[in-house]
This record gives structure tokens, sequence and C-alpha cells, in this order.
């Protein structure tokens, strides 16, 4: 093994190594341990159809981050992968396929050749996505990988499918659901997406059935669905239309009599008050239908074409019907008028196909009772939403929730546990696939054809892979969770779902915490999307700048529940960072080293001390530490606590910052830079205690960084000098190390106040060259003028003043007594520095450099002076051409006035 890191950064020479390591060393394996705490998190599982996308590598870097820093605070924590079936998307896919290379429809191939298929390309492709979560750095625990369909989660499904039925809250209804056209299935409420468009709004004429009666003028989005009308609805409330109520109009060119009917739906302020009735195609319809006891009538196939009921339209398209429709309706002179106007369209969360609000019969779940429960774990505080704003929308949409349409004109996915009799029509749900009828003996039984939502088998998760419903040691142990780390995209679809289950099934919510996140997107702020292009593959940029630079840039670019920007110098920066981790690393284990490559002796804390057991005790009294030790060591300290405190707030970014400025700022730009020369010096004694504190300071921050950025971490670890005891099981892994503890005995706030002094001396002093253009090889000397306990403070940091900022001399006074007029100044907390000019400034060459100046600015004022004295061209100039030479002329001679004045002090200085 080589005895040093690399001379350049480059994570692909490690970063799989070490992830094969992990695996092949069992590092991220989570056991019942009743020693020790649980924590749990179960992944959101991926579908099976997918490959890793930026909000993949988002979602789980928050919970890896989440995951190994409670690895390391000693639970045993399980982060529980696995992936989803995804009915619909991949039945998509597999269709697709077979038409593409077969020239065949599922039908063609039989129900049980299609799933036989449908496997084979699980198989295929199921496991791409689990694959590349390695890329990222997952320490799932794969050994416990599920799958929606396995075995396990099949009987669990079964089991609670069954559960619900006998306790009366799943039933088989003729209700109206929610169509896709395209994929050809019901799709629940939260499937739908619903977004504003421009269209319009056509009013037509309904015309009186009676003589001398009124005719109806009513406003539609979706006129091709006037086929189905049953009635005509005003509100009670609309004394327009009192005397109509309980009078008939008739459909426009089909003659059909409608009843005017009376109903609080109609909203008298919107169009004209009054509201079609089409119990077939709208869901607010279909109440007012039922509450009307109004005949049904469906004039849409569910391939979106027009059904007999539309007369000659029928098996036209239904855009298509609307465009003559309209026509002839307007040439028949029904129409009155169109107005532009915005309307929600719904439309499929798979393919975008705007949803046909359709009459079916289909399977739902009665929520009402599920709800409250789900409702009161929120309420109660069992269920916490990180941003708690997120908790509105959680209880909102429980609080108006509808029954939950379970069946899915499908083949992939759960079918569903229920047998029909065709000798005696009895319905038999079971957990076990019946023989025969228990009504009646027969054996003629068929089992239902749909599918469940794919979302009644992800909405089990949280215990269906611990075993349920068996009573198993891991369900004990591991449920209830402790964070479900998703998108607010999917609150709805899973979170929801989730909760009423685990509160049904297990009897409290299956996790303590919602963590929400937004999403990745653009530098623009747009959306990632195929259509606009714009999407950006996470296994890219890995390759570019490795997984630890990824997934630095998302931790640190987040606040939760807000969506991020995508933009490539944040990479290129955390790259950087990783870059100037590694050179530091790479100092110090060069001079913690011999020529041999061994380790060179280091200070300890007792005469037992293995070198480095200082690390793990807030006693450092046995070693001779100097101010800037007990400074590194106290900053150290500080983020421990910090970062501690502000993870378990769940503000990582925060956290993963403060690790940052710990490791840049702190160590590489001061300390380091203070320490250096003590690796070299004479003074064996004092080099084993630089090296000691350096060592100690490194692995702190390794550890503080190893949830954020674990391969670069592990890699610079392995190189460093520690026990075997340092990680649990002996292994001497930086991932199985423990997470370090804030203490008093680490907190040296005299000498912390003494080095920040101090650096923002230098700092200033540092700015003062910058300001007047001298080399930082330039030696000076300085007046600090301070008083009382600010005094004493920065005449203890001398040493550091003088050397870091190049000083030969510094004199400490209570009064700007003898200070030069012309020195140069700068203001910190509780001093002040004057630096002379005389010493910043080459005379000479500045007087050269300033003359110059000032008869290049005052050739400048004379041409801007003689072009504004020529009548011809402030005459015949644009305006705004005089305006912006007025504006030269006197940007000019405003800098030939401060010329003036430096130049004649420089002369004054010069004695000239």
């Amino acid at each position: 093994m080589e005895k040093n890191l690399a001379k350049t950064y480059n994570p692909k020479d490690f970063e799989d190594r070490i992830y094969k390591m992990w695996e092949e060393n069992g590092s991220f394996r989570a056991e019942v341990d009743p020693d020790r705490k649980p924590f749990t998190i179960v992944m959101p599982p991926p579908n099976i159809t997918g490959q890793l996308h930026m909000g993949h590598a988002l979602d789980q870097t928050l919970q890896d981050v989440l995951i190994r820093w409670k690895r390391m605070q000693g639970y045993s924590a399980l982060w529980l992968p696995g992936s989803d079936h995804a009915s619909i998307a991949t039945e998509v896919k597999v269709v697709n396929k077979i038409r593409e290379e077969e020239g065949l429809e599922k039908e063609d191939l039989g129900r049980e050749e299609f799933l036989r298929r449908a496997w084979a390309w699980k198989e295929e492709y199921g496991g791409r996505i689990t694959r590349q979560c390695r890329k990222l750095g997952d320490s799932c625990d794969w050994s416990r990988e599920r799958f929606t369909m396995d075995e396990g989660c099949s009987k669990a499904v079964r089991t609670f499918f069954v559960r619900l039925y006998k306790k009366g809250l799943i039933y088989r209804g003729n209700r109206l659901i929610n169509w896709c056209p395209s994929c050809g299935t019901s799709l629940s409420d939260a499937e739908v997406e619903h977004e504003d468009k421009n269209g319009l709004y056509w009013y037509f004429r309904y015309p009186a059935a009676e003589k001398g009666g009124r005719d109806m003028v009513v406003a539609t989005s979706r006129p091709e669905t006037m086929f189905g009308d049953v009635a005509i609805a005003v509100s009670p409330e609309d004394e327009r239309y009192a005397d109509m109520i309980g009078q008939k109009v008739i459909l426009p060119l089909v003659g059909r009599e409608i009843p005017i009917i009376a109903d609080p739906y109609p909203d008298p302020e919107k169009g004209t008050g009054a509201v079609k009735i089409t119990p077939a195609h709208d869901p607010n319809d279909f109440e007012v239908g039922q509450r009307h006891d109004l005949e049904i009538i469906s004039c849409i196939n569910p391939d979106a074409t027009m059904n007999e009921n539309a007369g000659k339209y029928a098996g036209m398209d239904r855009y298509e019907c609307r465009k003559q429709w309209v026509a002839d309706l307007e040439e028949a002179g029904y129409l009155v008028k169109t107005d532009n106007m915005v309307i929600p369209v719904g439309e499929c969360y798979r393919c975008h196909t705007v949803i046909e609000p359709m009459l079916s019969d289909q399977w739902f779940v009665k929520m009402e009772e599920l709800a409250k429960p789900a409702i009161e774990a929120a309420e109660s505080g069992k269920l916490k939403h990180v941003p708690e704003r997120f908790q509105k929308t959680y209880l909102r949409w429980l609080r108006e929730i509808r029954d939950w349409c379970i069946s899915r004109q499908l083949w992939w996915g759960h079918r569903i546990p229920a047998w029909y009799c065709d000798d005696c029509g009895e319905i038999i749900v079971s957990e076990t696939d019946p023989d025969v009828c228990p009504k009646c003996g027969g054996r003629h039984l068929r089992q239902d054809e749909d599918v469940l939502d794919t979302w009644f088998s992800s909405a089990l998760w949280p215990f269906s892979t611990l075993g349920w419903p068996e009573q198993t040691p891991e369900l004990d142990y591991f449920y209830p969770t402790n964070v479900l780390v998703t998108g607010y995209d999917i609150i709805f679809f899973w979170i929801v779902r989730m909760v009423f289950s685990g509160c049904e099934a297990m009897g409290e919510p299956p996790f303590e915490y919602v963590y929400v996140h937004g999403l990745v997107r653009d530098a623009q702020g747009r959306k990632m999307s195929k259509s606009l292009g714009n999407g950006i593959d996470p296994l890219e940029e890995i390759d570019k700048y490795g997984a630890d630079a990824l997934r630095f840039m998302l931790i640190t670019g987040i606040t939760p529940g807000n969506d991020m920007r995508y933009q490539d110098e944040r990479i290129i920066a955390a790259r950087n960072f990783a870059n100037k981790l590694w050179n530091a690393a790479r100092f110090l284990i060069m001079n913690i080293q011999d020529e041999k490559g061994e380790m060179l002796p280091m200070a300890k804390c007792c005469s037992e001390c293995c070198g480095m057991a200082c690390a793990d005790t807030d006693d450092f009294s046995c070693i001779a530490l100097r101010d800037e030790d007990k400074w590194m060591i106290s900053r150290i300290n500080d983020a421990v606590r910090y970062v501690t405190d502000t993870m378990g707030k769940f503000d990582l970014a925060l956290a993963g910052q403060r690790v940052y400025d710990l490791i840049w700022n702190e160590y590489c730009d001061w300390y380091i830079e203070i320490i250096k020369k003590r690796f070299w010096s004479d003074d064996e004694e004092d080099k084993k205690t630089a090296r000691f504190v350096a060592v100690y300071a490194m692995k702190n921050m390794l550890k503080l960084l190893h949830p954020f950025m674990p391969f670069i971490t592990e890699e610079i670890w392995s190189y460093l000098p520690h026990s075997e005891e340092e990680s649990r099981g002996g292994n001497g892994y930086l991932i199985s190390a423990e997470w370090p503890v804030a203490g008093e005995g680490k907190h040296f706030a005299a000498e912390e106040t003494i080095l920040n002094m101090a650096m923002e001396a230098i700092t200033a002093i540092r700015n003062i060259r910058g300001e007047a253009g001298a080399p930082p090889s330039r030696k000076l000397t300085a007046v600090i003028v301070a008083q009382g306990e600010d005094l004493s403070r920065i005449r203890e940091g001398e040493r550091y003043i003088r050397e870091l900022a190049n000083l030969t001399e510094i004199t400490f006074t209570e009064t700007k007594d003898g200070v030069p007029g012309d020195a140069m100044s700068a203001v910190i907390a509780g001093a002040q520095i004057f630096i002379p000019l005389e010493e910043l400034v080459d005379i000479d060459a500045e007087l050269e450099r300033l003359t110059k100046e000032k008869q290049r600015l005052t050739k400048e004022v004379e041409r801007a002076e003689k072009k504004l004295s020529n009548p011809g061209f402030v005459a015949k100039a644009p305006e705004k051409v005089v305006e912006e030479e007025k504006t030269k002329k006197a940007r000019y001679e405003e800098m030939l006035e401060k010329v003036s004045q430096q130049l004649a002090n420089v002369e004054k200085k010069a004695g000239k």
C-alpha cells in the first residue's frame, strides 16, 4: 500500500473500490440489537422502469447523510432499500417492447405469457437503478432489499385487502372514476395532475319544451358531453330562475327533453348561473344526479371516442366531435357566444393524456374512517412534518378526501384477491385462492381481472418490508421508522396512504418525521424534463466530478421544502473543496511520516495512551498545547456541537456549510498555515504536539464530513494513524467510527478570542496591502491602537500577526499619538490598525505612476472641455451623446482631484 495519498485528487481511483470494500465487509448491515437504539429509514422505492435522475440523487443523498450520521452515533441504523413494480409505467414499457419487437399486442399473447414477459423485463432492467444508487454512495442494507411484488409484500397486500374488506372498508361499486384513455385504466384522484390552460367556454341556448316557456343559456367547456345531459341545475337562491324550476328544456339538435332542477351546486355568480348536469362525465354532476335520482347516460367510450349515444358523431375522437358538434350547433342557431377562459384540465400523471370522468364498476376504499387516525397523528404531534407548513397540506387533503378507487385495468401488478361464482353470483374475497364457492359449493370461480393501484402496495412499505403480517423481530425492533424523506410532489400519492395504512395495520404511524424536500430545477429555475431537454444525468456528473462533489453540492444547496437550482459552478466549487481537503491531508500525512513512510511519534495524554486516545477525552492537560492548538481544538468542538444540533433539526445544508468552513477556512487557511514551521523545528516535543493536534483535528473533521462526502473521507482516513478500537467492530473504517461529542474540556474560550482577534488583524493588514498594491513579501511595521482587555488580547496574538502579516515590528498603544497622518488604516473589533504609507509604497515608483496618471487625466479633462465648448457639437450631437460627454468630464475631474491629492501627499513624503 502507498504511504500517502496520490498527488492528484481523482475520485475514479477509489470510489468504486471503497464502495466494494464497504459492501464486502457488511458495513451497511443493520441487526436487531437490544443493546442499541434502532434508527430506520425506508427508501421511497424507485420504479423498476426508471434510472437515477437528479431528483433521486437529492432524495437519496439526504437519506444517506442521515443514516451514516446515526450509524456513527451508535444506532443500529437500517436504511431499507427496494423498488416498486409501478403497474402503469411498467406495463406501458413491456407493451411497447412487444409491439416494437414482435408487432403484437398484449392481448395476442394472453395474460400468462404477458406476465412472463413482464417478469423477464423486471429481471433484466429492474435492478438498474439500484446499481446506480451504489455509484452515489447509498449505504443501504442491500441484504434486506425488497420488491413490492415479492412474496412477502404480496402476502401483506392480500392480508390488508381482506382485512379492510371484512371491516366493510373496501367495496365494489358503480361510480364515477378518473379514466385515462391512453393507459386504459382508472386512476385515483391523486394520480390526476391538474393544470390551468387557456380554453373556451361555449354558451348554448337550450330551447323551452313548452310554448311560452323561456329558453335557457348554459356555458360549458366540454360541449361533446352534451349528449349525456340529463338536467339543467340552478341555485334555489337564484331569483332569475325561480319560476323555471320544474319546467323542461330541449337538448339542442338531439331533441330529448330534460328538466330544470334546483340544487346548491350551481354558483349564481359564474357564467349564466345555470349548469348542465351530465352525471356520467363529471364528478360534481354525478353527485347532483345521485341527489336527484337522475338517469345516467354515457356518451364517450373508454378509448375517448364517442359512443352510440352521440348519434351521427359515434366513433369520432372526442375532440374531433367537439369541433364538428359546435359547428353544427352554431349553424342551427344554438351557439350564443364564446368566451376565452382559463380552464383547469386533469391529466394522467404518467402519460399526460387528458382524463375522462367515467362511470365504471371499480373497487374502492372507504376513506372517512381511515383518515381519522391519520389526522389525529398529525394533530397530536406523533407525526411531524419538516418544514411544518406541509402539515397543512397533508391535513387539508385528508379532510377533503374521497373514497379511493384502487382497481386498475392492467395485467401487471397485484391482482385483486376477489373471485366471482358463476353459479350463484357470490363474491369471495380471500387471502388464499378458493376452489369452492362457500355459498353454493360451485366450482365455477373466476378471479377479478383487475390489479390493485400501485400505491396500495407501496402504502404498506414501512411494515410489509419488515415482515408484516408476521410478527417478526425486525418488525418489532425497527417499526415505527424514524423519518421518511420525500419530495413534496408525492405527499398525496404515498405519504398520506402510508400513514393511514400504518395506523390501521400497526396501530401507530409508520414514522415520526416526514422530511419534505423540493425539486431540483435547472439553472433558470425550470423543472427538468425530457421535452425541455434540460435534464442533467447524475451519473455523468459523478463521472466528471465524483460522487462526493455531487452529494455535497446537492446537500448544501437546499433548504427544507424548497426547490433548488442546479448550477455547474456549484458542483465545480464542491469538487474544489474536495481537492482542497485532499491536498491538506496529503501535506499532513507527509509530515507525520519519516523517510520510510513510518509514523512519527505524537504527543500522548498519558503513559498508557496509544498516541491518539486524547481524541476521546476532554482532558488535554498532559499535553503542552500552544494557543493555536487550543484554538483549533475549540473550533472543532464548536463545529461538533453545531453540526450535531443542526442535523438533529434536519438543517443538513447548514451542517454541511459549517463543516466546509471548518475545513477550508479554519484548518487549511489558518491552522496549517500557523503550524507548518513547527513540523520542521528542532523542538521534538513541540513537533509531537503539532502532529497530534493536526491529526486529531483532521480525524474529527473527516468524521463530521463523512455523511456528506463518504468516499474521500474514508480514503483519507485509511492513511491516518488510529487504533482499530476507534471503529465499531474493530474494522478500522471511518464508516464505523464513533461520531464526535462536544465537551467543555475541549472548549478554550480565551485562546479562541486571542486567535480570532489576531486573524482579524492579519486579514485587515492583508487587505491594506492589496489596496496599496504592496506585495506580500514586503516587510512592514504597524501601529495597533486598543484599550484595556482588547489591548491585552491583541498583544497576546502578536507572534501570529507578525509572522502571517509579514511585519517586522508592531507598536501597541492606547492612543493615536505619533501615528503618521498619511498612514493607511483598518478597524477591527476592539482595535484600529495603522500602516505607514511610506512602507506600503515605493515612493519613487509611486511618484512616477501618479505623475503619469495626473497627466493622462488632465488631457482627458481638456479634451472633454474642448468638445463641450464647441457650439457645433452641442447643437448637432444627440442630447444623449452630449449628456454622456458631460458625465465623462465630471468623472475625469473627480479622478484628477483625487490623484492630485495623492501626488501631493507622496511628494510631501519624498520631501519635494
